[in-house]
């Protein structure tokens, strides 16, 4: 039986997975990611988490999330990055630009690419270094 919180699919399975096939992964593992960070940082009430989660998953935050990333990023998980970020998207949200959410697109499916490659000690140092910064 697969396991499915410990993904190991190959580069040639994560590469059959369409761009916003990637950024659906990546949307869930940044929101888990996101609400782990917040659930750490001690006590709040469920509506602060929530509205605290919204804000950081959000497309504006993921494009600032994605702007401070890019230099740490290695040249294989700039393409993901690309790949999503050049993604053909059908609409985008009020909140945000075409270009921030294209950036945001960018992020979920680099996250989704690494997520099911297994890799998520590179998730984890990412992430940190973007709530760090």
């Amino acid at each position: 039986m697969e396991n499915y919180f410990a993904m190991n699919l190959s580069k040639q399975e994560i590469d059959a997975i369409s761009n916003l096939g990637l950024a659906h992964m990546g949307d869930c593992v940044f929101e888990i990611l996101c609400r782990a960070y917040l659930c750490a940082q001690g006590e709040k009430t469920v509506d602060r988490l929530h509205r605290d989660t919204i804000h950081m998953v959000k497309a504006t935050s993921q494009a600032q999330f994605a702007d401070k990333l890019l230099p740490m990023l290695t040249e294989e998980e700039l393409a993901y990055y690309r790949r999503g970020k050049n993604a053909h998207v059908h609409a985008v949200p009020k909140s945000a630009t075409p270009a921030e959410y294209a950036k945001a697109t960018g992020l979920e499916a680099l996250f989704g690419a690494l997520y099911l490659a297994g890799r998520t000690e590179r998730l984890n140092e990412l992430f940190k270094a973007v709530m760090e910064a």
